[in-house]
């Protein structure tokens, strides 16, 4: 396990724990960065800020930090954070430095993701996902206990990171003991030095051989071409997909050129998704773009790369947020294609053509500041006392709308007052991890008495519409299995089912649902109960009654409201078009009035969790956001037949 979350290597081979621990130094002692380790640890000494340029495998994530601890930089209990961009990350490779400094995970060397915290008092050294280290600021403005924080694949320019930047930068001013390492993917380096006041960059090489590229002829229909050059071994081969969907369906379909049989016994899913379960290395790797440079995996010689990858893009004007597939870009196609070359030389097969490399793909992608929706980022920001977020010290600043309208947005959820300053529900809010729109029907949740169940909801919506799967071979019993689960009133009531079954391993496999997607929900309840406590919030149960349910879930998503018009569903606000999810329980209800989770861009914009309401609640729950005109029922105006129902019939 190298830089990126891991290097893997034929660990299980090792019988006796002799040859095991010689075996973990040999493999130490033949990472890149190995011989660069007496000058880095000068160069750190000597600077408190350094950009560290390493190559995916140099080793960088995994022995940098172990270098400071035998350093001495984890003296009188100070402790070394190392901060990563996805949760898979933070997780394997917390578990192989354990491995390597020869402690149990959660001890000296622990983990902290989003729900889930894997250390101890005795800690000092912690990997995180960068949001993490962000809540952290709320109790430790100073970062006081870190003696060193480690932003690793800082390339990615995720929203946390580029925050990160700012705060960090400006807390290492008064707090010259701190040392602040950038390490980058040999991406952006010379931008980061300069936005450090121009920081020195301390380069590892790496192990690169030649890496053979070849381009289709013609642009290519996503898909598996066959390329000019037929792999000759199988064991060394990843497919990066853009998308878990597309992944799944690869099954026993990869490609003309690969055997059935191989790919059938021989299968590997990687995803920054951990409900598939810990990483295994077979011989063909089927990847996101998590394996660009997050994990490095020994033994690949070919990579097929389709040219995409599927992004987060906000629309500020009309507040909506889509994830779509999009070409990737050319830093990211050459990360790619150096996956080839790292243990001998390699073949790419891009299927694309030499003229959409160098025409149709970006130089580097978009940071996510500059394609997201702000709203959490500002409570926290506010949270911390930082007021004046125009003057910010962004690498790349957000567009100015996305700023302002998540300012009113929080304002319109009550977390900010007339002057942007936070408010008492604004700080309770900033508490729970979550976004603000699921923070705010939480916290609803106590004057409607019902926050038993929405904390069941809120924590079955974290995990990312992974509860159902649906196998090709059994699609008629997993349709079935899902509409028994289907209660009257929408979505979010059908995932209140679960919580009299108990979810065992078995009862999941009968009913086609997740385990590992289950066992997670119920962890994050849990989690989110115990914050319930600590903002003083009593948790209640609405005794069967979906109508205070309904409404807390309104008071947090008025703003993702949609009314049924003559030719379909629309968005109050900004009249926008979009359609009720196929797997929604009321796909083929239609009721008048709905709220959705979230809108998720493919063939067209899907509302996906859907639940109906009553008008009149919108008045209720944001008198200050809607008015009564733009809420007349049109119980009076002719409507499609059979559909749509009537405020009365809601009860």
């Amino acid at each position: 396990m190298g830089g990126g979350a891991g290097r893997y290597r034929s660990l299980t081979l090792w019988s006796k724990s002799g040859e095991r621990a010689t075996s973990i130094q040999e493999v130490r002692r033949s990472l890149p960065v190995f011989p660069y380790r007496q000058d880095l640890l000068n160069a750190i000494r000597d600077h408190q800020i350094l950009v560290i340029e390493g190559e995916t495998g140099s080793g960088k994530t995994t022995q940098i930090p172990q270098y400071l601890m035998e350093d001495g930089y984890t003296k009188g209990g100070m402790k070394i954070g190392c901060t990563q961009p996805r949760r898979v990350a933070a997780m394997s490779v917390s578990a192989r430095v354990a491995q390597e400094v020869g402690v149990k995970l959660g001890n000296e060397v622990g983990y902290s993701i989003r729900f889930e915290d894997c250390t101890s008092e005795r800690t000092v050294l912690k990997y995180m996902t960068d949001g993490m280290l962000l809540r952290e600021f709320l109790t430790e403005p100073d970062l006081a206990s870190y003696s060193v924080i480690i932003i690793d694949e800082a390339h990615e320019r995720t929203l946390h990171t580029d925050i990160l930047f700012g705060l960090i930068k400006d807390i290492a001013r008064f707090r010259p003991d701190l040392k602040v390492l950038v390490a980058s993917a040999t991406l952006d380096t010379e931008r980061f030095s300069c936005f450090f006041d121009d920081a020195p960059v301390f380069r590892i090489p790496g192990r690169r051989f030649p890496v053979d590229i070849f381009y289709t002829k013609a642009s290519v229909h996503y898909g598996y071409s066959s390329c000019s050059q037929k792999p000759e071994c199988i064991f060394s081969l990843t497919l990066f997909f853009f998308l878990q969907f597309e992944m799944f369906a690869t099954r026993g379909t990869i490609s003309p050129n690969v055997s059935m049989k191989i790919i059938q016994e021989h299968y590997c899913t990687i995803m920054a998704n951990p409900f598939t379960g810990m990483l295994c290395v077979f011989q063909v790797v089927v990847a996101t773009n998590i394996a660009e440079t997050s994990l490095t995996i020994d033994g690949i010689i070919y990579v097929i790369d389709p040219g995409f990858c599927k992004q987060k893009s906000y629309n500020a004007r009309t507040g909506m947020e889509s994830l779509i597939v999009t070409p990737c870009s050319r830093a990211s196609a050459n990360q790619r294609a150096g996956r080839a070359g790292r243990v001998a030389a390699g073949k790419c097969f891009r299927l694309y053509t030499a003229w959409a490399f160098k025409h149709e793909m970006e130089e580097t992608t978009v940071p996510e500041i500059q394609r997201t929706n702000l709203g959490n980022v500002v409570l926290l920001l506010k949270s911390l006392g930082i007021n004046d977020l125009i003057h910010f010290d962004f690498m790349d600043p957000p567009p100015h709308e996305t700023l302002v309208l998540a300012l009113e947005q929080l304002y319109a959820l009550g977390a900010l007052n007339h002057l942007g300053e936070l408010t008492k529900l604004g700080r309770r809010m900033a508490e729970l991890p979550v976004d603000p729109m699921l923070s705010k029907m939480i916290l609803a949740s106590e004057q409607y008495k019902c926050s038993e169940e929405v904390l069941t909801i809120a924590a079955m919506l974290s995990v990312n519409n992974s509860i159902f799967y649906r196998p090709k071979d059994k699609v008629v019993h997993a349709d079935n299995a899902r509409m028994n689960f289907i209660v009257p009133g929408g979505d979010h009531l059908v995932l209140l089912n679960w919580v009299e079954s108990g979810f065992s391993t078995q009862w999941c496999f009968e009913n086609f649902i997740q385990f590992r997607s289950m066992k997670r929900a119920r962890d994050v309840r849990e989690q989110l109960e115990g914050l319930m406590e600590r903002i003083e919030v009593e948790v209640c149960s609405a005794n069967g009654d979906s109508t205070p349910i309904r409404k807390s879930i309104t008071a947090g998503y008025f703003y993702h409201t949609a009314r049924l018009s003559k030719g379909g569903y629309k968005t109050v606000k900004h009249q926008q078009t979009v359609y009720v999810h196929p797997n929604s329980s009321l796909f083929e209800e239609q009721p008048r009035w709905l709220i959705y989770h979230e809108l998720v861009f493919t063939t067209k914009e899907f509302m996906r969790q859907v639940i109906e309401i009553d008008s009149a609640w919108l008045l209720e729950v944001a008198p200050h956001y809607y008015k009564s005109k733009e809420l007349e029922d049109s119980t009076n105006k002719k409507m499609p037949r059979k559909q749509g129902k009537a405020r009365e019939e809601l009860g």
